[in-house]
């Protein structure tokens, strides 16, 4: 009887050794299945095809192209000077009619006194004369007209030729500026009475120095005798800004 006892014995001693060792075994194929990684084939093999194709792939190469100057800016436009022609219009004097009484007393006067009316000088605007002063170089003109738009032309150039401009850049001015200048011609054809008004004093002296210059002139007539003749200039220039 003691055999059979010590055989079952050793049967539950064994038994749970093996239960031991199989619990083992199973935790440490639980941890191994955990921390092994896996790959899919399948994706991994796009990726690499992937990057090969950005590897094989042409970047294209692109040229600096520079951009040309810019064009240099144009030089500044010259000063313009405009001369406005003398439109003063003459004075006209009324005259009104008067009547005579034929029973007043007429009274005879014998000497008319010599109150020296030949030693007056007429002065008459330009517009109004009958014969212009005659500028050099308009000799040839015929008509009064004629002569007159040949002196204006004349002296529009003399000053826009003489007068200086830069005058009115250097005070800082800009646009258009007026510079007004009155003269008279004599009865002898001199440049007498030159005036003129401006925004600012050098200018007004430049017109009149420039005015004060023109060429002696055959005086202009008015019913055949020579007189005064005035005249009114009125230069405009413009300073480009």
């Amino acid at each position: 009887m003691k055999p059979k006892k010590s055989e079952k014995a050793n049967i539950g001693k064994k038994s749970f050794l093996f239960f031991q060792l199989g619990l083992v075994f199973m935790l440490a194929l639980s941890y191994v299945m955990i921390e092994w990684k896996t790959y899919d084939k399948t994706e991994y093999q796009e990726e690499i095809v992937e990057m090969n194709l950005l590897d094989d792939e042409e970047v294209p190469i692109t040229e600096m192209i520079q951009a040309p100057p810019p064009p240099p800016p144009p030089p500044p436009a010259p000063e313009i000077i405009e001369i406005i022609e003398d439109d003063s219009e003459e004075e006209e004097v009324e005259i009104e009619e008067t009547e005579v009484d034929l029973e007043d007393e007429i009274v005879e006067v014998d000497e008319v006194a010599d109150i020296g009316s030949d030693d007056v000088i007429e002065e008459v605007p330009f517009s109004s004369i009958s014969d212009v002063p005659v500028f050099p170089g308009c000799e040839k003109e015929k008509t009064n007209e004629a002569r007159k738009q040949c002196m204006q032309q004349k002296i529009q150039d003399y000053v826009s030729k003489k007068f200086d401009t830069s005058i009115g850049r250097d005070l800082g001015l800009s646009g258009i500026n007026r510079v007004y200048i009155s003269f008279v011609i004599d009865q002898n054809g001199n440049i007498v009475n030159v005036r003129g008004r401006s925004q600012h004093p050098r200018l007004t002296k430049e017109g009149e120095r420039v005015v004060s210059k023109l060429p002696d002139m055959k005086p202009g007539k008015q019913r055949g005798r020579a007189v005064r003749v005035s005249y009114n200039l009125p230069i405009v220039f413009q300073i480009q800004d």
